[in-house]
């Protein structure tokens, strides 16, 4: 799976750092609260993949199917989180992130929140008030209202996060 998300390494990121290193970062967080479900562990190594490089080589459904007895279920819950393409449009934020929240299995919604701290995290490198600022507002939106059901734990520290980068952007 590792190897598969090395396919990022040259996607890089508004705070620096590359898309490799997010899928690393969405990992060690699921790790820091004893999250130790391997299918969620494998899908958070490579969340973005279809979204952000599938048109690299080895960047399919068959690949990622076949790669353990675990492909399936793991390539399942990648598609859970990515956006979907209806008619050649990506899925509308808003939706997407409503839709992980509210219908998605628990895997996808544990997954949701690792990602969105590794992405308010990294905001903190981020010299784009206005971006920042509708970043935060999305989380509060779109995030928060379910995040405390999911885990207490990721909820405060989401909490924290997007009080700290709103601090951070009204004095820009």
């Amino acid at each position: 799976y590792i190897v598969k998300a090395m396919a990022l390494i040259g996607f890089k990121r508004r705070g620096g750092s590359n898309m490799f290193r997010h899928q690393l970062s969405t990992l060690a967080i699921l790790l820091d609260y004893k999250i130790l479900d391997p299918v969620l562990l494998k899908a958070s190594v490579i969340h973005d993949l279809f979204e952000d490089a599938a048109d690299m080589p080895g960047v399919t459904e068959s690949e990622i199917v076949a790669l353990d007895p675990d492909g399936p279920a793991v390539f399942a819950l990648v598609m859970e989180v990515t956006r979907k393409i209806v008619d050649g449009e990506k899925e509308p934020k808003a939706e997407f992130l409503e839709r992980i929240m509210t219908t998605g299995s628990s895997r996808a919604r544990q997954l949701k929140l690792a990602d969105r701290i590794s992405n308010l995290t990294a905001l903190g490198f981020v010299n784009d008030p206005a971006f920042v600022r509708r970043y935060v507002d999305e989380t509060e939106l779109h995030i928060l209202p379910y995040a405390e059901a999911i885990s207490v734990d990721m909820f405060t520290e989401l909490s924290d996060l997007v009080a700290s980068r709103r601090g951070a952007t009204m004095r820009q």
